[in-house]
């Protein structure tokens, strides 16, 4: 109780605040380049660049509000074709530059680098980032709804977002600079013939942990944060044409103990088609994600679902237009369940069409279908469908509407065709510059289940440069069903809050914030029985060098209605169980060669004793070469039994960059709970962002470890190739 009274005097004593004032946003003109720039990222040298558009950057870290420490200049021209941005990013001491990685879309934090966001419709709420380091790097992402930037963001960052452009790197006695090349038909905007868009962009001089921005951003706030944005006017964007067609061929081969060797050949095509500048038509026949990296290994020590991620490129184009639910917890609609089985194993998928976009400078669309293939035993032919519409009104403001459709044709068990249905309506209202009210409504239909098939969620947050405070309630019927989407468990009504300071002061030498935070989740079974509590005080220690400790403690409560065994002879009776652990948490910098991050959970747990490690080792060589090695070791002991349980699962994820188009990656992986070892070998030649030559291997061995058992393996070889019709 005394948790919940100090999160009520911190409520009561700030409130839903505001952030303190900012410098205005700044804006910049666009011009029309005679001549096309030579894409070698030499931008200084080149006379097709005349003057910069825009410069004078302002640090977010660590000196909030002052100017950069080093220049920054930007150009930012177009063609009749082509939107053009060189950068050049001016280094006192070129000899500190920090090149971390060269793979298409690696993190670009751990090293110097460059990035913009670009709000084309000038809507506040959606965006598209590219990004690149003194390695040329690829980074181009999708940025979705609200698009705070914060953690308390309901916005979507979609990282696989896959577009085509190009970018050259150049670094010299000046520092280094960059040219991007980026194609209109590559972006979505509006028809007006001179167009003023949204634009921002980020600096990182990685050796002083230092990040600025052209138009200043509050340090709760990132790129995301479109509402801060600046303004480049000018743009006179062309008429769009856009027709891509992607075949791919395939062939694959699996060997086993248990089965034949078996051989086959595939093909199948994904088309892309603009039907207006700001809207997309996707078709795609015969799909297949050979190429797709494979699922890390879990651990389930609890008794409700894991989540696993969406990794397929298909699905995750403009994902977050179809996102409604609690993220991780309850979502609507997860394309997971398309194409693939309860078990992990693919389901053919058909085809499918895809409509996605705007409609006018504000409605978003949505639409989905996709035909999923029968396999016998396992699943009957089935249709899916969803459509999406929501309206976005000032302030980070909107209203939406969801449909989920699912058509079995046919039953395993020689029933009736079985059929399942998801409707919902979603919203958010910004308040003032920083605070968000969030929710839904939603209702299931499936055949044998009447009554209580309902979920409701709302939700607020607010975000200050100093304090972020959240809290939802959500409440999920008995028969509340959405076969299309997740549940991580059902029948619940979910309580959550969140408060937490960001401190900061001039005064201290090398310690840049503390973050001290205070967190609470319960979940109440539709019984009224406490199913789980989660109490979390906390504090980040944030060092100037990149240095962080996290200090926290948490209390723990778990209502068990049945017995349940988490592994075989170790079960938890039904009852109440009440315990406390310690959390620590060190992470080191990650700009330096050899980097490491450990998560320790030490206590109680379900009434018994856990010790938890969680150590997690990054190395790399120059930008070319990264490895990371994760464990995970949980050591248990029960009640009453004398043995310790010890689980282990680990990985050892590899790559080698030839080129950032040309990569070699391979994942090992342990989980011995199950005595399963797994391995991924990946060779990738990209001939486009979505598009290239693919050789994988995929080995699997189980129920023992044994050097010489012979366990399944895959090899497959796939090539695609986009041919754009128009150019």
């Amino acid at each position: 109780m005394v948790f919940r009274y100090l999160l009520v005097l911190l409520i009561g004593m700030y409130g839903f605040g505001q952030s303190p004032g900012v410098l205005a946003a700044p804006s910049a003109q666009a011009v029309r380049l005679e001549t096309v720039p030579t894409l070698d990222g030499r931008v200084l040298s080149d006379a097709a660049w005349d003057r910069p558009s825009l410069s004078g950057f302002w640090q977010q870290r660590p000196i909030e509000g002052t100017r950069s420490t080093q220049e920054t200049e930007v150009y930012i021209g177009y063609t009749e074709t082509t939107l053009y941005v060189g950068i050049v990013a001016y280094d006192s001491d070129p000899s500190g530059i920090i090149m971390a990685d060269s793979r298409r879309d690696a993190s670009l934090e751990n090293g110097d680098n460059v990035s913009f966001i670009i709000d084309s419709f000038m809507d506040q709420q959606n965006g598209l980032v590219f990004g690149t380091n003194p390695a040329g790097i690829e980074y181009d992402a999708q940025v979705s709804r609200q698009a705070s930037g914060s953690m308390m963001g309901s916005g979507g960052f979609n990282l696989n977002w896959d577009t085509n452009w190009r970018v050259a790197t150049h670094i010299g006695d000046y520092g280094w600079s960059a040219e991007f090349e980026i194609p209109f038909r590559s972006l979505r905007f509006g028809n007006q013939d001179v167009q003023t868009w949204g634009f921002n962009f980020q600096r990182t001089i990685r050796r002083n942990n230092e990040i600025a921005y052209w138009a200043p951003i509050s340090r709760q706030y990132s790129l995301s944060r479109l509402a801060d944005a600046g303004r480049v006017a000018g743009i006179e964007a062309p008429a769009m044409r856009n027709f891509k067609i992607t075949p791919y061929l395939l062939g694959r081969e699996r060997t086993g103990n248990r089965i034949a060797s078996l051989s086959d050949q595939d093909g199948g095509f994904d088309i892309k088609y603009s039907v207006t500048p700001s809207l997309t038509l996707d078709a795609t026949y015969n799909t297949d994600f050979a190429q797709v990296e494979v699922d890390e290994f879990q651990i389930n020590l609890d008794r409700f679902s894991l989540f696993l991620p969406e990794q397929r490129p298909f699905f995750l184009e403009n994902s977050a237009q179809f996102t409604v639910g609690d993220p991780g917890e309850m979502e609507l609609f997860f394309s997971r369940r398309i194409g693939i089985a309860g078990d992990g194993s693919a389901i053919p998928i058909k085809g499918g069409l895809r409509l996605s976009g705007k409609v006018g400078d504000a409605t978003n669309v949505g639409l989905l279908h996709m035909q999923a293939d029968e396999v016998a035993g396992v699943a009957p032919q089935t249709d899916f469908s969803v459509a999406r519409v929501s309206q976005e009104f000032d302030n980070r403001s909107s209203l939406g509407f969801l449909v989920v459709n699912k058509e079995e044709n046919g039953s395993l068990d020689g029933g009736p065709n079985h059929y399942n249905r998801t409707y919902a309506v979603d919203g958010q209202l910004g308040l003032g510059d920083d605070a968000l009210l969030s929710g839904f409504v939603a209702k299931t239909d499936t055949p044998g289940l009447s009554g209580d098939d309902m979920a409701v969620r709302l939700a607020a947050a607010s975000d200050t440069e100093a304090w972020s405070f959240a809290g939802s309630v959500t409440h999920v019927g008995e028969n509340f069903n959405p076969e299309v989407g997740f549940l991580r468990r059902k029948d619940y009504t979910r309580v959550g809050i969140f408060g937490l300071n960001r401190w900061r002061d001039a005064s201290w030498d090398n310690l840049l914030e503390m973050r001290p935070h205070i967190a609470y989740r319960g979940w109440w079974g539709g019984d009224g029985l406490y199913e789980t509590g989660f109490w979390h005080v906390d504090n980040h220690w944030e060092w100037k060098s990149g240095f962080e400790i996290h200090t926290g403690v948490n209390f723990l409560h778990e209502g068990v209605r049945e017995s349940f065994e988490f592994a075989p002879g170790y079960e938890v009776a039904a009852g109440d169980y009440d315990d406390e652990e310690l959390q620590l948490v060190l992470i080191t910098d990650d700009s330096q060669p050899l980097s490491m991050r450990v998560t320790a959970k030490i206590g109680g747990y379900f009434g018994g004793d856990r010790v938890q490690v969680t150590p997690a080792i990054n190395y790399r060589v120059g930008e070319v070469f990264n490895a990371r090695l994760g464990w995970t070791l949980n050591e248990l002991k029960r009640p009453g039994n004398p043995e310790k349980l010890r689980i282990n699962v680990g990985s050892l994820r590899m790559t080698y960059s030839f080129s950032p188009q040309i990569s070699l990656q391979a994942l090992f992986q342990y989980n011995d709970a199950t005595d399963v070892v797994g391995a991924n070998l990946r060779f990738a030649w990209l001939t486009s962002a979505d598009a290239g030559f693919y050789l994988v291997y995929n080995e699997m061995r189980d129920e023992d470890v044994g050097m010489f058992t012979e366990k399944r393996r895959e090899w497959i070889l796939k090539f695609s190739h986009t041919f754009d019709l128009f150019n």
